[in-house]
């Protein structure tokens, strides 16, 4: 086994894939910018170097720096963790080069996948169905246009690397799409350094389900089931489930085939995740392939039993799976929610700053994957990923209920987080009753808080009014006349005060 790797990432995910390591008897070596020096991932590494400035392009996303670090510490191996570099067919290339393991599938692989625009031709290839949209990416107006008078409107514009809802616009009309391309392509530019984007119908409502899957490179491959991701605000997952409220084993069956198809067909190795949307009579759409570990693994682990870090160090020191299908057994439901240090009542605006006070929720099924602790400044550089509050419970309704009690448990102080949205999602009947899709938000959130902000005004226009009459009250009251002595307008001041 290797005996050092090197976690190209920060936050939750390298603290993560340390405490992993740890467990396996891997020593660990972290890198960090000059803002994240005090950060726990640096603090619980056996070993820590600097990057260099805050600013990615010029600290976590440097592979020269990278590199010369896993070099000069050596480190025999690469985990990338989610973002950053985790799916730039370069820096797996360069790992290579350099005869240093990269923990995923290798460059080729990646290019073919993790494009998600050469994976849709891949779906189509094979015969998994797609969503409706382009096969190439989108030159200017003209290609954007064609394809809209294919598919109709509205359009979603989508970058072709990376994710996280960078480089996505929504189009409703004509009128719309030349901005649309042109802000989708600079955010996608910005964001991964690649400007390509391309077009595909948007489905009303879909429920977004993906599926885990393991390969090793002795050919193979398995699947760990499926997770809920319908719960998203400005396309970014906040809240996944595991299993999902809408499968039947029958469609779990048929979507699992597909999902070993594709992985075998494009030759995978490691860990990676298909992703679907699924419309309201079960018809399910390749969405597109993330050719890493995800956000959301902690539920599958917690419903499989499976660690899936574990098995991407061994996976890629070149063991074979230890578990084949049909040993795969899931046990009861887990629920992740995202904390994020954004402010669910003013537009998920980010919230930086230093954690004054926090308290972590404990207790039975209840896990917290975090990298942060009280004292520590969130920085305004990186995604506002604090942690992820896991619950596992014997069925979904247990798995709701410790989820709840772990949301009041947890306290952040000093920043704003997005635990109350957590919380009033998870009390809704629509949620509870597992009717979910990946407009949840904007059509129930949002409507319940402008219900609140509209009582609230009403109750802040009845106080105001209650005042100024009350107050008009007093004036006219204790207004003297003429002629009258001050004493006996004291008298009457609390004569009425007494009443």
């Amino acid at each position: 086994m290797f005996k050092k790797i090197l976690i190209a990432n920060r936050g939750e995910i390298a603290v993560r894939v340390i405490r992993a390591a740890k467990e396996m008897g891997i020593a660990t070596v972290a890198v960090f910018s000059e803002c994240d020096r005090t950060s726990l991932h640096v603090l619980m590494a056996d070993e820590a170097y600097p990057l260099g400035p805050a600013v990615a392009a010029e600290s976590y996303l440097s592979i020269s720096k990278i590199l010369q670090i896993a070099k000069s510490s050596g480190a025999e191996a690469i985990h990338p963790g989610y973002g950053f570099l985790s799916e730039n067919p370069a820096f797996a290339r360069q790992c290579q080069l350099n005869s240093i393991c990269f923990i995923g599938p290798n460059a080729a692989t990646m290019e073919r996948m993790g494009e998600k625009i050469a994976a849709r031709r891949h779906a189509i290839q094979i015969g998994i169905p797609v969503v409706p949209g382009s096969e190439s990416p989108l030159r200017d107006d003209t290609d954007a246009q064609s394809i809209a008078k294919q598919t109709g409107f509205p359009l979603m514009l989508k970058a072709s690397a990376g994710g996280g809802g960078k480089g996505m616009r929504l189009v409703h009309k004509a009128e719309e799409l030349s901005s649309a391309l042109q802000e989708a392509q600079a955010e996608a530019k910005a964001s991964f350094g690649d400007s390509s984007v391309y077009a595909e119908k948007y489905l009303s409502s879909p429920r977004h389900i993906e599926f885990q899957v393991l390969a090793d490179r002795h050919g193979n491959v398995i699947h760990l089931g499926e997770r809920e991701c319908s719960i998203q605000r400005r396309h970014q997952k906040v809240i996944e489930e595991c299993p999902s409220p809408l499968m039947t084993e029958e469609l779990r069956a048929e979507m699992g085939k597909a999902v070993i198809k594709l992985a075998r067909t494009c030759r995978y190795e490691n860990a990676g995740t298909i992703e679907f949307l699924v419309d309201s009579e079960r018809n399910f759409y390749f969405l597109e392939m993330n050719t890493r570990l995800q956000v959301e693994h902690p539920i599958t682990e917690m419903v499989t039993g499976i660690d899936l870090v574990h098995e991407q160090i061994k996976i890629a020191y070149g063991e074979r799976l230890g578990q084949r299908q049909k040993d795969i057994c899931r046990h009861g439901a887990a629920i992740e929610c995202r904390i994020y240090a954004e402010d669910p009542d003013n537009h998920f605006f980010p919230s930086p700053g230093r954690i004054t006070h926090l308290r972590t929720p404990a207790g039975p099924g209840i896990r917290d994957d975090s990298g942060i602790y009280e004292g520590w400044t969130v920085p305004i550089f990186y995604d506002p990923l604090l942690s992820k509050s896991v619950a596992w419970g014997s069925n979904r309704q247990e798995a709701i209920q410790r989820m709840r009690r772990a949301l009041n448990e947890y306290q952040v102080g000093g920043i704003k987080t997005t635990i109350p949205l957590f919380q009033s999602v998870l009390s809704h009947e629509r949620f509870l009753a597992g009717d979910l899709s990946t407009d949840f938000i904007e059509k129930y959130y949002s409507q319940e808080r402008s219900k609140q902000e509209a009582t609230s005004l009403r109750e802040v226009a009845t106080i105001a009014a209650a005042l100024y009459s009350s107050k008009k009250r007093d004036r006219d009251f204790l207004t003297a006349p003429k002629g009258e002595a001050p004493w006996k307008l004291w008298g009457r001041l609390n004569a009425f005060r007494n009443k």
